[in-house]
């Protein structure tokens, strides 16, 4: 699951979604939704709504396979992009006359004025939910929210991909086994550890193979683009304004490459390469995050004042895991801090630069006997509450990760990474290596997306932080040069993504939505 868990916490809002369901009948495919006031999505989210904002939901039905449809959901036209995946064109093939329904919500402010459409927007995961993202986008900048100047003039308009919270969710991993998954040993050294890491990761497999059969391919990225095309035609908007983060500027260029003349702006932020295979993705943030967590150790060293675990902080997170390998400390309830809990703590607490302070207290507070930090942290990432419920974010992500993956390399390839990523990210590479198996043991085919340029398209803002340990630095550049019109802006700046967090970053990124003006090239905002 390191893998999958890694990539699924593509965003830096929260993704704790509420059981409720946004929206109430699914319109057809094709038509029109009916929107109603949701407020309570808000209240549950967050206890109050954002002031001057009233926030409606709805549902639409589409295609469960697109492929089956006449046309396959492709713009026609040059540049459009075709069709792939097997079937396509066809009209038999799995999920061929079903459908899914996807969750809506709009937040549109009451001072809106000079109104340019919706700005449609996701987290990334894949598995985050977008319905949540906008209403914490609603509130502001104060609250790490949009400016004024995009909730003035755009709906922000957010939705569950298919497969995720309150669309169509895919339900298939126990709360025990995911409890088991956080929970193991993240380098597993001895065989008979590693091979308890396969049956668990082939048990998880074959439980959500079991339930879905040949229908797991349909939760795949080109699909869920093709729902995208279905949000832009709900909302009434003839071109599509998006913003998306992390694993959303997939989603966002793939739809790029299916549909560049229906393109208006797109700011993809915390950029994910789309030719990198399923090895070189991992490999790449081992060295994301172990790049974050040296800067993480040499802030400590600079600031022990802010870090009880100064000077020697990797000293310290190491002791900490190795000491949680052999004698877990038990909190109160029972529950034990193993070593792959102090790991997913440590992972949190990279995504941002305020997390760095926490981070280095649960440390402290752990030494101490007191594992409660640890367990707030991981428990963020993982989306599991106090109950020890989850959220279905890593049953929607194992299926969107391995239906996109045609890579699916060996157990011993696996292990033989295992160690070769032991020596070079000695923090994190086993783990990510390990968390292969996930896609290894998964049942079910394959949907691979599109890797080309999008041809036709307007310049596309891509967005990067040299500092992210998810979507490291490197791939920004790469996905622009991918797409063809893609347009750079560098934020020097830790953790992940960037807008809206500083005045460099916001000015040019509302230029780019509001008035279409592309950055000037090779932009770099400093930090502060």
């Amino acid at each position: 699951m390191a893998t999958a868990a890694l990539v699924a916490a593509g965003c830096t809002l929260p993704a704790i979604a509420p059981r409720t369901e946004a929206g109430g009948e699914a319109a057809a495919p094709g038509t029109a939704p009916t929107w109603r006031a949701c407020p309570e999505v808000a209240e549950e989210l967050v206890g109050r709504g954002a002031p001057n904002i009233r926030y409606e939901c709805a549902r639409i039905k589409v295609p469960r396979n697109w492929d089956t449809e006449p046309g396959g959901g492709a713009t026609p036209g040059p540049g459009a992009g075709a069709t792939t995946g097997p079937g396509a064109g066809a009209t038999t093939g799995p999920g061929a006359g079903q459908t899914f329904e996807i969750a809506l919500l709009r937040a549109r402010s009451t001072k809106q004025r000079d109104r340019i459409g919706s700005l449609v927007v996701n987290p990334g995961g894949p598995g985050g939910s977008g319905v949540d993202t906008a209403v914490y986008l609603s509130f502001g900048p104060a609250f790490g929210g949009l400016p004024a100047s995009i909730t003035d003039r755009f709906d922000i308009v957010g939705f569950d991909p298919r497969g995720v919270s309150r669309s169509s969710p895919v339900r298939c991993i126990p709360d025990a086994d995911l409890d088991a998954s956080f929970g193991y040993d993240p380098d597993p050294r001895s065989q008979e550890s590693f091979d308890g890491f396969v049956a668990l990761s082939r048990k998880i497999g074959r439980g959500c193979g079991d339930r879905y059969g040949d229908q797991l391919p349909l939760y795949g990225t080109e699909q869920a683009t093709r729902d995208m095309d279905a949000v832009r035609a709900a909302v009434g908007d003839d071109k599509l304004t998006y913003l998306g983060y992390s694993y959303g500027t997939l989603l966002g260029a793939t739809y790029a490459q299916l549909y560049p003349q229906r393109v208006r702006a797109l700011v993809l932020d915390g950029a994910v390469d789309p030719r990198q295979g399923l090895v070189a993705g991992s490999e790449g943030q081992a060295k994301g995050f172990e790049r974050a967590f040296g800067n993480f150790t040499t802030w400590c060293a600079a600031n022990a004042g802010r870090c009880p675990i100064a000077p020697d902080a990797r000293a310290r997170v190491t002791s900490a895991i190795d000491k949680a390998r052999v004698s877990p400390v038990r909190g109160d309830d029972g529950r034990e801090a193993t070593a792959g809990w102090v790991f997913y703590a440590i992972i949190s607490s990279l995504y941002t630069e305020s997390g760095w302070q926490e981070l280095a207290r649960a440390i402290d507070k752990l030494e101490g006997g007191d594992p409660e930090d640890v367990f707030r942290l991981a428990d963020a990432y993982a989306d599991r509450d106090s109950d020890g419920r989850y959220s279905n974010m890593f049953d929607a992500n194992l299926a969107v990760n391995c239906a996109d993956e045609e890579e699916k390399p060996s157990r011993e390839r696996i292990r033989q990474l295992q160690s070769q990523w032991r020596a070079k990210y000695p923090m994190f590479g086993p783990a990510l290596a390990v968390g292969l198996l996930s896609c290894t043991e998964w049942p079910g085919g394959r949907d691979p997306y599109p890797t080309g340029r999008a041809d036709g398209a307007p310049p596309i803002l891509v967005v990067g932080t040299t500092g992210d340990p998810a979507t490291p630095y490197e791939q920004t550049p790469a996905l622009a040069a991918m797409l063809g019109v893609g347009r750079v802006l560098t934020w020097e700046g830790e953790g992940h993504t960037a807008y809206p967090q500083t005045s460099c970053v916001n000015e040019a990124v509302d230029a780019y939505l509001i008035d279409l003006t592309v950055p000037r090239e090779g932009l770099r905002c400093p930090a502060r």
